[in-house]
């Protein structure tokens, strides 16, 4: 069965010729029809090495006139594609195995509906202001695929994923909600009721640009701002995720009471332990249903 690939990436404000780079070298060595095309959501100051992506072949780089968000610029992605079968990669990921592309395309059958790689994070130890996103990659998406497929909707991350574009069609990322966190949740959970079949692989990208403690924790707030909003709206329902579940169960009891007392009064301290160089995932978990319970307060 011949097969074609479309690898699509969107980017803002980030460097990925070198990932376009080694994706082209893998898939000219692999001898298939490809075309890898990169959209810039309006940077305003976007990377002078991109416009390099046009001089490889079947490689498009553009920018868009107006930012547009990131669900839209994945379903603007697709839309334009020219093939049946889509590879979603994140700008701020990189592969690092010769045969990742070869990889994904032998597990291209057909039944293939979506298929899902994994990521990995640096072995290096990160300096001490970018502890907290790297010990959250490792430990709760760094998972081996016999731990995904426990859950293989909920273990599914959209930074390196391939779908069949008819499927893409009755899915896509939804555009109406705010440009928050967790469009990438509700598109996995979408999947599942939609039943549409999530395969895991052993094929994994490595995130890069790790960014600061602060600003992982304030993106994760934003996260639970827009999961508190997609169970108000019924986009999900509270039992999918384990934040929210525990949120619905506890809120107006005395277990909720007790946490959002913890919440108020250990805040501080707890963001003194979480913007360290040792943070705990515990108090990371209790900080982030605190603040659910407190969204659900106001």
């Amino acid at each position: 069965m011949s097969k074609s690939l479309s690898i699509l990436i969107p980017t803002y404000e980030y460097d990925v010729y070198t990932l376009v780079e080694r994706l082209h070298a893998q898939a000219m060595k692999a001898a298939f029809t490809f075309e890898i095309s990169v959209l810039d959501d309006c940077s305003p100051n976007p990377p002078p090495a991109n416009e390099k992506i046009n001089s490889l072949a079947h490689c498009n780089y553009s920018q868009l006139p107006q930012n547009i968000g990131r669900s839209a610029i994945r379903n603007l992605l697709a839309e334009k594609a020219t093939f049946d079968t889509l590879l979603f990669l994140d700008a701020d990921t990189m592969i690092f195995r010769k045969d990742f592309i070869e990889t994904y395309l032998d597990a291209i059958d057909a039944d293939t509906q979506i298929i899902y790689g994994g990521i990995v994070y640096q072995k290096e130890v990160p300096p001490a202001d970018e502890k907290l996103r790297w010990v959250y990659g490792n430990k709760r998406e760094a998972l081996p695929v016999s731990e995904r497929i426990k859950q293989p909707h909920l273990r599914f991350l959209t930074l390196n994923f391939l779908i069949k574009k008819s499927v893409f069609s009755t899915l896509k990322f939804n555009e109406k909600i705010p440009n928050l966190r967790h469009e990438d949740t509700l598109f996995a959970l979408d999947s599942k009721k939609k039943n549409i079949r999530v395969r895991h692989i052993d094929n994994p990208v490595v995130h890069l640009g790790l960014e600061s403690s602060e600003v992982f924790l304030r993106k994760s707030n934003e996260a639970v701002d827009a999961l508190k909003l997609f169970v108000q709206e019924g986009l999900i329902n509270a039992e999918e995720t384990s934040l929210s579940k525990k949120g619905e169960q506890i809120k107006g009891g005395i277990m909720g009471a007790l946490v959002k007392l913890v919440y108020a009064l250990f805040k501080k301290p707890m963001e003194k332990n979480l913007l360290s160089a040792s943070p705990s995932l515990k108090i990371f978990d209790l900080y982030r249903l605190g603040y659910y319970l407190q969204k659900s307060e106001n």
